[in-house]
């Protein structure tokens, strides 16, 4: 598998000495976190440093957790996360930092729900995905689909799409113990799509090979997908944002590379990447 798709993928990108300079002084920035957020973590780190001679990005994936961690321990200058902190988190980051934690909404997203493309359900409310995934339903029959169990696959508990997840839809109730964690939304995507019982979640951008399964917020309201029209507009019920966190307001090559990823040209890659501009 190529490791772009990897949520525990390790990318080291040395950047080019061609196209227009941004920062005038060399500078290393060290980015970790979100497996969501990580293949638009690379695109933007790719071009940035085409455009900034001597700027070495490192980009690795792994989870919100593992950003959370390191933005913790001091090991990474930007966490990506696709959960926002949680107020233990913050407090950890001050005390040991004296530093307020600096939130930076870099984008948005629709959690996808994914299914084998042969399934015929037309669309899940958010009661029945909370039902799914917390054993009350094992069966597609009793969703609108055929008769067949139900696989559910799942994120590890370090990410942040699987505490969204388990936060707004399924109302921080326990996952039912036959989900499959795995290590990364592709491999979601890739057991999914080979397997005609299954369905998963996670981010737009790795929508790719499955089926789309249209998300109602409750039985009365239409089913929608997460174009951008609908989370743009919160339309798509499981619309969130996603985070660059630094310890303190970015400074330095630190601050310039975040004002460009929320720059015109930054967001513009949003987009292409398969997420939703925040501006």
């Amino acid at each position: 598998m190529n490791r772009l798709w990897k949520g525990i993928c390790a990318l080291t990108i040395v950047g080019a000495t061609m196209g227009n300079q941004i920062a005038d002084a060399a500078g290393r920035i060290t980015v970790k976190g979100s497996d969501t957020l990580v293949i638009l973590a690379q695109r933007w780190a790719e071009t940035y440093m085409k455009k900034t001679p001597r700027m070495k990005i490192q980009v690795t994936g792994g989870g919100s957790g593992t950003g959370i961690a390191a933005l913790i321990n001091g090991t990474t200058d930007i966490c990506n996360s696709s959960r926002a902190l949680k107020n233990a988190e913050i407090t950890r980051v001050q005390q040991r930092w004296k530093k307020v934690p600096y939130e930076t909404k870099c984008a948005k997203d629709g959690i996808t729900i994914y299914a084998h493309k042969s399934n015929p359900v037309p669309s899940l409310t958010l009661q029945q995905l909370s039902d799914i995934y917390t054993g009350k339903v094992s069966n597609w029959k009793q969703v609108g689909g055929k008769d067949m169990k139900i696989t559910r696959y799942s994120r590890e508990n370090n990410s942040g799409t699987y505490v969204f997840f388990k936060e707004h839809v399924m109302k921080k109730q326990d996952y039912h113990s036959s989900c499959q964690n795995m290590p990364g939304t592709a491999a979601i995507v890739n057991a999914v799509a080979k397997d005609a019982t299954g369905i998963g979640y996670g981010g737009a951008a790795y929508a790719k090979g499955i089926k789309v399964v249209p998300v109602k917020a409750d039985s009365k309201s239409a089913a929608c997908t997460p174009t951008a029209a609908n989370v743009k507009s919160g339309k798509y019920p499981i619309s969130r944002y996603l985070f660059m966190y630094t310890r303190g307001a970015p400074t330095g090559v630190v601050k310039k590379y975040v004002d460009w990823c929320l720059s015109s040209e930054g967001q513009k890659i949003v987009s292409q990447v398969g997420y939703f501009p925040v501006k």
